[in-house]
């Protein structure tokens, strides 16, 4: 492995991002397997690379878009289709799963009939006044505790209310399809998962029985991925979400998932290169030419811990590593095991970095971010 990333290294320089497209299909491909009666919608804020969109378009996954620019990347794939299959994969294969959507996207999308979400009054009114074509998912507020990133506190309606949104969207002449939730990002409590299930089934039984043909659940995200040994394996997971969807819910009604972070984190490796280095009140600090304003961002963003190892052997200590601006927040870690015999021109690997990382890198200070390199990629 050092061999290859150091002709990498030789030919693109650093900082580099190692995406491997065996890795991505893997993942899609466990998931499918893991959870066979589960569409697939890739949450496309995790990593919006077309790249990443064409091999999972071509594996066959659906997608979860957020704006209108989301939509456009994959609507790229399916322009040459005649309209009535463009219809049937927007309908069938896209969900706006943000629950806010500006006047100006709810227009532009109308055409379409497309899937969106809502969990308030408002909401509903803004859909029916600027796309009542579409049809609607009712967004839950779910138990997300302990997850890395938590959704509930922006997201979500309160159970309780349920009814009367579904109620209010029937009265104004639109579609309620179905429910969501997302047990918050990273979730490595499944009890949150059990308990969303256990509310949506009693929403959407009710809601049935009152004469709401509500035929869809969609489950979210939050499937954890294996930062360290401590993340319990997917698979169990997997396992208790097919069981409980099985017991709780009618084979008539459609399940969607929305895995964004479980489908490319691991597809990813970060190189980077050592460009100062100080001590600082005793401690050694490493100064490496990508930092928390470009593909370390999930730091600041996604509440992630970064891990660092590197090639040269020798005594370890804790150091800082920290990013190449001249803004003193650009600090990646204060605590890192790493030799302390590192010198400038040494290499940094960073693994798991292909979710929430270069799809919130800016340009801060004048730097670029890492150069983007694709292997294993299938035509």
């Amino acid at each position: 492995m050092k061999k290859s990333i150091l002709k990498l290294i030789e030919q693109h320089g650093t900082p580099l991002f190692i995406l491997d497209h065996r890795k991505l299909r893997d993942s899609y491909r466990t998931f499918k397997k893991n959870l066979p009666r589960v569409q697939c919608y890739y949450a496309v804020k995790a990593n919006s690379h077309p790249e990443i969109i064409k091999t999972l378009f071509l594996e066959g996954s659906s997608f979860d878009v957020a704006s209108y620019n989301e939509f456009m990347q994959i609507y790229k794939y399916i322009n040459h289709f005649e309209e009535k299959d463009q219809d049937l994969f927007i309908w069938d294969k896209i969900i706006f799963s943000n629950t806010i959507k500006d006047k100006e996207t709810l227009g532009k999308i109308k055409r379409y009939r497309p899937l969106v979400t809502f969990d308030n009054s408002d909401e509903l009114k803004k859909i029916k006044e600027c796309c009542d074509t579409a049809g609607l998912i009712l967004r839950l507020k779910v138990p997300d505790t302990g997850s890395q990133v938590e959704m509930s506190s922006k997201f979500g309606a309160e159970p309780g209310d349920a009814d009367h949104l579904i109620r209010q969207a029937s009265d104004e002449g639109l579609v309620v399809e179905g429910v969501s939730f997302h047990v918050g990002s990273q979730c490595t409590n499944f009890d949150n998962y059990t308990e969303a299930l256990a509310i949506a089934s009693t929403i959407l039984q009710d809601a049935r029985k009152k004469g709401h043909p509500l035929k869809i659940l969609d489950i979210g995200g939050g499937f954890p991925v294996p930062y360290d040994g401590q993340v319990v394996e997917f698979e169990k997971l997997a396992n208790l979400i097919d069981t409980e969807c099985n017991r709780l819910f009618p084979e008539d009604i459609e399940i969607i998932a929305e895995p964004g972070r479980f489908m490319v984190a691991t597809a990813a490796t970060l190189i980077t290169e050592i460009v100062g280095k100080s001590r600082r009140d005793g401690k050694l600090f490493y100064y490496i030419n990508d930092g928390v304003y470009h593909t370390f961002s999930g730091v600041v963003y996604d509440h992630w811990q970064p891990n660092f190892s590197a090639f040269r052997r020798g005594k370890m200590e804790v150091c800082a590593v920290v990013g190449p601006t001249c803004d003193s927040f650009d600090k990646i870690s204060l605590s890192v095991q790493l030799p302390g015999n590192l010198e400038i021109g040494d290499y940094l690997l960073t693994e798991n970095i292909g979710a929430y990382s270069t799809a919130s890198s800016t340009n801060f200070n004048g730097f670029d971010g890492a150069r983007i390199i694709h292997t294993n990629l299938r035509r």
